[in-house]
């Protein structure tokens, strides 16, 4: 379902990344996925924001990076939530920190800057004129979110207290689900859980909202974050054209479960990973 018309509380629903320079990545995220930028900041502002589109459809941003937060080029998860403030209190009433109290982007919505316990950074979105993002799951659009972390007990307590989210064991791996979302996706896809179960997808799957990724001890540099993944439609020809746009291949592709993944850091240091679906792998790991 490649296109979205609304988000409901709990689902992530739009992505940014927090650029030093944001002019100077347009080329790159313009040459990578094909984007249409467009600056929707009015000319006195103090910062840019460029709206990326497909189709003329919104898919993510381009954004300054806000006063006060690290000069750090990042991309940042947004989760859609009926109340920003009554969500912020549960925030911290479950051990996280508001970095950003709630606050009014003009009449797009409503917005607020958070930590898990763990100290991985996600962002709450109260939808007003922008609910999010409007093409999803192809090319250059955003597939998936996920959070990296090393306290899997105590991240299932603070994302369940939050925002209500459950997990789908899938056999040596985890995924995020929020009851009830399924329900939702198959209002405009009525044959939405024949497909995934034709697919080979388990039961519960269509409840899916996030991936849970442990952090191994391989990694002890690694802090726990929210990583954001892109559809492409090829994950070799991402991988050289970034490096061709002066990016940088983290993780060259590889095959995994359902898919072939590449991890990318854009020319200011922001990382993404590009996952083109394979149907052939989907026993990949099992």
């Amino acid at each position: 379902m490649p296109e979205r018309d609304h988000y409901i509380p709990g689902v992530p629903c739009w992505v940014d990344t927090s650029q030093p320079e944001p002019e100077a990545s347009l080329e790159f995220y313009g040459g990578l996925f094909g984007w249409e930028l467009e600056n929707s900041m009015p000319a006195e502002a103090p910062g840019e924001y460029f709206m990326a589109r497909i189709r003329g459809g919104d898919v993510a941003a381009i954004g300054s990076i806000p006063e006060g937060m690290p000069r750090v080029a990042s991309w940042n998860t947004y989760i859609a939530v009926a109340g920003a403030d009554e969500t912020a209190a549960k925030v911290r009433d479950a051990g996280g920190t508001v970095l950003m109290a709630p606050f009014d982007v003009m009449s797009s919505g409503r917005m607020a800057v958070c930590a898990d316990p763990e100290g991985a950074v996600f962002f709450l979105w109260q939808a007003g004129e922008h609910f999010g993002a409007g093409v999803v799951n192809e090319h250059g659009a955003l597939n998936f979110n996920g959070l990296n972390t090393r306290d899997v007990s105590g991240a299932k307590a603070f994302y369940g207290a939050v925002f209500g989210w459950t997990t789908l064991d899938l056999g040596g791996s985890e995924m995020w689900t929020l009851p009830g979302y399924g329900d939702d996706l198959e209002r405009d896809n009525p044959d939405l859980r024949k497909m995934i179960g034709e697919m080979g997808g388990p039961p519960g799957f269509e409840d899916v909202v996030a991936a849970l990724t442990p952090i191994g001890a391989d990694q002890p540099d690694t802090p726990a974050h929210w990583s954001v993944t892109f559809g492409v439609d090829d994950a070799d020809a991402v991988a050289a054209k970034a490096a061709e746009l002066g990016g940088a291949v983290l993780v060259p592709p590889f095959d995994a479960p359902w898919s072939r993944l590449t991890i990318v850091s854009d020319p200011q240091g922001a990382t993404f990973v590009a996952s083109q679906f394979v149907l052939e792998n989907k026993d990949l790991g099992g």
